[in-house]
């Protein structure tokens, strides 16, 4: 009976290591050391966002503000750009070709999606344009059908990033239309689309329908609405593995802030601009009172002297890719104005603890996500893009970390 004690103990122990083995992962160095040294490709025109097509060609996609995509393929830029809208727009501040997506059908369907400010009057035009059908490495500048037009009453402030969920809709960020401290008073007002996020279905009309389950739809505000109380969200990103998104918003004067909503949760967020600035009272008046705001994930305060003044946060992603597993879960993002790039450990959520990863002179316009899911900082100013790379590929695994399903919410 002894024995056939011992073989049960042994064979529940096995089991049991099974089934925890779902559940756990070797733990992370707490303070990951990366690098940006390596430039993968240069010679770009003020890139401002980086992305692929999901097609399984591996081709990396570059967003230059005066108007062009252009391609990189096995390592090499192309000389010719995939789209050219130079003609529509206008590179002047923050205007420009601001936001490129993929549909997650473009192997099939060939459609993507931009968003620019219009040469003519500055509004916020969302368009779909089609790839050549004979050129996998062309699109068809003939093809555009506008989604969206929206008046911009000033010339900051436009948004302009684009991405696809995973529930397939697909996501718009607007700004609050410009200015100092929210004039217009947009950021409160559910009846614009300025100061939102968006989120509309590209498949379920000729231009888009309403999700049935957003938040504005049957109410007085506009039902393409699925987040209010933005100033200037300058790259959002879902986690590829969690569904998670993260949202980075230009802060006026003093914060910058990343907001975070998981997976599968409903909308309606009021992010609290301008009543807010970040966690932080700005505009307080009666009508900021009794309103449930969402309070930042993490925010950070602008530095107005010494090295590396702090003021102009970029959004990035959660690191999934499998060159660096000591980065594996890591959300990073940085500053456009000192370059700094942080990082935390998603696995803390909600009690992140951001650590400075690596202090930088880019002008930081972007991260950006290969189809494999390894990252790229892009910088703006000198028109170069490099992968993010982990220094110590030596990943700890004397002690196990409970994973992101058991995180509290």
């Amino acid at each position: 009976m002894k024995t056939l004690h011992k073989v049960a103990v042994v064979v529940l122990t096995a089991l049991t290591l099974l089934v925890l083995s779902r559940y756990i992962r070797p733990a992370q160095a707490q303070n990951p050391q990366i690098s940006i040294d390596e430039v993968i490709a240069s010679g770009f025109t003020k890139p401002l966002q980086l992305t692929h097509a999901g097609d399984g060609s591996n081709r990396i996609f570059v967003v230059e503000q005066p108007g062009t995509i252009r391609i990189i393929q096995d390592g090499t830029v192309l000389p010719n750009p995939f789209l050219d809208l130079s003609h529509l727009t206008q590179d002047v501040g923050e205007r420009g070709l601001l936001g490129l997506a993929f549909h997650p059908d473009y192997a099939d369907n060939g459609f993507f999606y931009v968003n620019y400010t219009r040469v003519a009057d500055g509004a916020t035009i969302v368009a779909r344009y089609t790839v050549s059908t004979t050129d996998p490495l062309s699109a068809n500048p003939d093809s555009a059908l506008t989604l969206l037009t929206v008046d911009q009453p000033e010339g900051n402030h436009n948004g302009g990033h684009l991405a696809f969920g995973p529930d397939g809709y697909l996501y718009i960020g607007m700004g609050d239309g410009g200015g100092g401290g929210d004039p217009h008073a947009n950021g409160q007002d559910p009846t614009t689309l300025h100061g939102a996020l968006l989120r509309i279905d590209v498949d379920g009309a000729s231009a888009y329908a309403i999700p049935p389950d957003n938040p504005y739809l049957g109410t007085a505000g506009r039902d393409e609405i699925w987040a209010i109380g933005l100033r200037n969200p300058w790259r959002f990103s879902f986690d590829r593995s969690e569904g998670d998104l993260y949202i980075a918003d230009v802060g006026q004067s003093a914060w910058e802030m990343i907001y975070f909503q998981p997976a599968g949760t409903p909308g309606g967020q009021n992010y609290g601009w301008n009543c807010l600035e970040g966690s932080h009272e700005f505009d307080w008046g009666p009508e900021c009172e009794n309103v449930a705001f969402t309070d930042p994930l993490t925010e950070y305060a602008h530095s107005e002297t010494g090295p590396g003044v702090r003021a102009s946060v970029t959004g990035g992603y959660v690191y999934r890719g499998s060159r660096y597993p000591v980065l594996e879960g890591r959300y990073f993002y940085g500053d456009f104005v000192s370059g700094h790039i942080w990082s935390f450990d998603t696995h803390d959520i909600p009690e992140v603890v951001p650590v400075v990863e690596l202090e930088t002179n880019l002008g930081i316009s972007t991260f950006g996500e290969d189809e494999a899911g390894e990252l790229y900082v892009v910088d703006w100013r000198g028109g170069t893009i490099h992968r993010l790379a982990a220094v110590d590929l030596f990943e700890p695994t004397h002690f196990i970390r409970l994973p992101i399903l058991f995180r509290s919410q």
